[in-house]
């Protein structure tokens, strides 16, 4: 198995990989090629085949695992395979646990630390929604544990969301001691709830794309009926108090443009979406880095707007 991150330009490889994408193109001057993506647990690769009808392309689909024959080059700083053959791998040739990005670490022990928060929350209201979900839902919770934060971007892999959810508390609980005004069982509760609308949103590996209704209605909206329903099964829920709990679900985002229904009229709010945005931010440094072991500049970055350069350590 030679996996994706061990992969140098230069070299010609065969291996398996998950056919995560297939789309058809054509050149400028009109000839047909398909632009794959490829990954496996280490990340993706973009694939090109020049000649999609030639005797070494066998049939395949979106989704299956494909045993690829090609050349790895550099292509705007970043790897591309060349592909000169394809042929659809059967079962007994490849270990589908290799082909999906997992977190480094442990579910188990990450959810453990998420509950000790959850036992901080002092407010009965507030506890007992955030164990509608964390506590009692059997479904959820396998779900939660397994799913990724994204399809791209952050934390896009099994174990993402439950890591992203856990960092976004670790900042609120730092915010919380630094800043008497905050709430913070209303923090804590909204922090980590924030995204639960990601199970739904999101199909689990290795599909890990947008379900209809992630189409539809996107995780902060999935998210705020799900939190609604929890307050729902719960007798005598104050309002007022439901309503700055979803308030801080709806503004996470912070600004309009980046998804949120509403920008941020709570201090929680504010919290949240400063704690959301940084990890969020911090998680794609670290994705960008992976691997890198120069100090060589990456090139304009679209999210940071920026050149980026790693620093060696």
């Amino acid at each position: 198995m030679r996996y994706i991150n061990t992969l140098r330009e230069g070299e010609t490889i065969r291996n398996v990989y998950l056919c995560k994408g297939k789309r058809s193109a054509e050149t400028r001057n009109g000839k047909p090629y398909d632009n794959l993506i490829l990954q496996d647990k280490t990340g993706t690769l973009d694939g090109k085949v020049w000649d999609p009808n030639s005797g070494g392309i066998a049939d395949y689909d979106e989704m299956d695992f494909i045993e690829v024959f090609g050349d790895v080059i550099s292509y705007n700083n970043n790897l591309q395979l060349n592909i000169r053959q394809i042929r659809k791998a059967q079962e007994g040739e490849y270990i589908p646990a290799d082909y999906m990005p997992t977190t480094e670490k442990s579910t188990d022990g990450m959810y453990q630390e998420l509950m000790n928060y959850v036992k901080q929350i002092k407010n009965p209201y507030l506890r007992q929604a955030v164990e509608y979900y964390f506590v009692k839902d059997e479904t959820f919770i396998r779900r939660f544990k397994g799913h990724s934060a994204a399809k791209t971007v952050h934390h896009g892999f099994a174990g993402g969301l439950l890591e992203h959810t856990l960092s976004v508390v670790k900042f609120c609980e730092y915010m919380a001691g630094a800043y008497p005004i905050l709430n913070r069982d209303l923090l804590y509760a909204a922090a980590i709830c924030h995204d639960i609308g990601k199970t739904k949103e999101l199909s689990s590996f290795p599909e890990n794309d947008y379900t209809d209704e992630g189409q539809l209605l996107g995780h902060i909206v999935i998210g705020v009926e799900m939190v609604g329903e929890a307050v729902r099964s719960i007798p005598g829920f104050p309002e007022k108090l439901a309503n700055e709990l979803k308030h801080c679900i709806v503004a996470h985002h912070g600004e309009l443009e980046y998804g949120s229904p509403k920008k941020p009229a709570l201090a929680e709010a504010v919290a949240l979406n400063f704690a959301d945005c940084t990890d969020a931010k911090m998680q794609t440094l670290t994705e960008i880095f992976k691997d890198k072991k120069t100090s060589d500049w990456l090139g304009y970055n679209r999210l940071f707007e920026s050149n980026l350069r790693k620093t060696v350590v």
